[in-house]
């Protein structure tokens, strides 16, 4: 299993409706809008890296209001 958090940069005033969207979708553990630099921060997990890149690019970046993301998948050293 992998598990990264997905930070989010939304359009002006989209934040609240984007991470409501995103917490729907399959693989999403949790999303919440935030302030500083990014609007949302999800955490996600997928069966592999392959499939949390699909997750990302075909479902979150789909969602209407998103203007960049950065995935950070956690690592346990």
């Amino acid at each position: 299993m992998v598990q990264a958090y997905i930070l989010i940069q939304t359009e002006v005033g989209k934040a609240a409706e984007v991470a409501r969207q995103i917490a729907e979708i399959a693989g999403v553990t949790q999303a919440e809008d935030v302030t500083g630099p990014y609007d949302v921060i999800v955490r996600a997990e997928a069966r592999d890296v392959d499939e949390l890149g699909k997750l990302v690019v075909a479902r979150i970046q789909a969602v209407e209001g998103i203007t960049r993301t950065l995935t950070c998948p956690i690592v346990h050293i």
